[in-house]
């Protein structure tokens, strides 16, 4: 995978990498807020504080919108918003780790279908085999609620990923985020709002959800962003192929759930198997968006 540089000089893969790490974060530190006020509560009040920080950040470009512009915003924004709270409702249920390889599972079915090579359909397989070790069904514990959420969260992955490049080439810097990420807020309002008005709101649960907004969606989201303009499905796909590995890092470190070794086995068998079944290459970078009437977006997150 050919690590092209951006316009900052900074490699598009390493901002994935970051991006990634930042939303396995984000994901181990908001458990104790979905205690207070749930799932979807936590998933809304992220996005509700992501949209005040990407505000001052990067004013959204709205003069610069054009009526074709708005079914990929609104696509990205509602997808955004239930990819979130899904995951957010298996990590609930199932460890960290796990909930990130059985959402890969999205992304990877993805990448398989665009491929070029129709054997390349194997590698998701090889990935649910990887799953099955993950969540050991024998021992007749798996909560298939946690599975079947994290599993729609993969759905909205794999769409987020198509939907994101896209979005990222028609704006520059974060300002496509920052049209997006209130639509997110909207979406998931009419489930989210209740659980935050009904929750146990401690009075740490408002600045908790803040910092994480702060890292996700506003930095972790941007990074994402800025690197698919840069980089080709596969080969964001490829570098994706890691971040389960992220997942049971962080689960470990911050949630303190270790994985037995048939665990560990089937994480890798998830690795292996995306990174098997995409074929790096740096994405020619697409012409300059459209100028934007508004004051010059700062190009970070």
């Amino acid at each position: 995978m050919n690590g092209r540089r951006t316009s900052t000089g900074i490699p598009p893969w390493s901002m994935a990498v970051a991006a990634m790490l930042a939303i396995q974060l984000s994901n181990a530190l908001s458990v104790s807020v979905i205690e207070q006020v749930g799932a979807a509560g936590t998933a809304w009040l992220r996005m509700c504080f992501g949209v005040i920080f990407l505000w001052v950040i990067a004013r959204p470009a709205i003069r610069s919108l054009r009526r074709k512009d708005l079914p990929a915003l609104l696509a990205l924004g509602v997808v955004t918003g239930f990819m979130t709270t899904f995951f957010l409702a298996a990590v609930e249920r199932i460890p960290l780790g796990t909930a990130v390889a059985i959402e890969f599972l999205g992304p990877l079915t993805v990448a398989g279908l665009m491929s070029k090579h129709r054997r390349a359909l194997v590698w998701p397989l090889l990935a649910l085999v990887g799953v099955v070790l993950l969540t050991e069904p024998w021992h007749g514990d798996i909560d298939l609620a946690g599975v079947g959420f994290a599993l729609a969260a993969g759905a909205c992955w794999g769409l987020y990923n198509l939907l994101t490049q896209h979005v990222g080439d028609r704006f520059s810097g974060i300002s496509g985020l920052s049209l997006t990420i209130p639509i997110s807020a909207v979406a998931i309002l009419p489930i989210g709002l209740p659980q935050v008005i009904g929750g146990d709101v401690a009075w740490w649960v408002l600045p908790a959800a803040a910092g994480i907004a702060l890292i996700t969606p506003v930095i972790a989201f941007g990074l994402e962003m800025l690197a698919l303009r840069r980089m080709t499905h596969t080969a964001f796909g490829t570098l994706l192929s890691i971040e389960p590995a992220f997942g049971i890092l962080i689960g470990l470190l911050v949630l303190a759930q270790t994985p037995t070794p048939v665990q560990l086995l089937g994480i890798a068998i998830v690795i292996v198997a995306g990174a098997a079944a995409q074929r790096g290459g740096s994405r020619a970078l697409d012409p300059s968006p459209d100028p934007e009437p508004s004051p010059p977006l700062k190009e970070s997150a």
